[in-house]
């Protein structure tokens, strides 16, 4: 079956879909679900176990977490040709955020059973669908590095650290 050409050009423009083989995508699209979701609903909750990963075909969703005091930190707004929730495809893990809709939104999402049948029926195709998820986290990582010192440099904090690993004993390798 063949892509409708502007879904196509849509879904190659997204970095997770980026090089791969039309066989490939047209797979994807097969297993694609078109989810649709109103102003102020939740797409998926922080806690949660996640299953899938969402592409944003229309709309608007914004990204939160619970700060310690329990109020909801709006932390980044998404519109079409993003995507979130990738890391449930890689490793299972609760839910780092509440995805809640801004407006009218479409979704499409890809479940991690989705991506273990590509693996079965596509080896090629689900190893560069891993590699761009694993550049995109790297981007994503690197950016949000780029946030912490910047805020560390507007607030003079010149302790900021995410963790603090023990120390190696000498003559001790680190793996053991």
């Amino acid at each position: 079956m063949a892509i409708d050409p502007r879904f196509k050009a849509f879904l190659e423009g997204i970095p997770v879909f980026g090089g791969l083989a039309d066989g490939t995508l047209e797979r994807i699209v097969d297993m694609l679900r078109e989810e649709h979701f109103q102003p102020h609903q939740v797409v998926c909750r922080e806690g949660e176990t996640g299953t899938a990963m969402y592409i944003i075909g229309s709309g608007e969703v914004v990204l939160c977490r619970t700060g310690e005091t329990g109020k909801q930190i709006r932390v980044v707004r998404m519109g079409r040709g993003d995507f979130f929730g990738e890391t449930t495809l890689i490793e299972m893990q609760p839910r780092a955020a509440t995805a809640v809709a801004e407006a009218v939104t479409t979704t499409y999402a890809l479940s991690n059973k989705d991506l273990y049948r590509l693996y079965r029926e596509d080896l090629q195709g689900y190893v560069m669908v891993i590699q761009n998820i694993a550049r995109e986290l790297s981007r994503r990582l690197g950016r949000a590095n780029g946030r912490i010192t910047e805020m560390a440099e507007e607030t003079g904090d010149e302790h900021t650290q995410i963790g603090i690993r023990a120390p190696i004993k000498p003559g001790r390798h680190p793996l053991k």
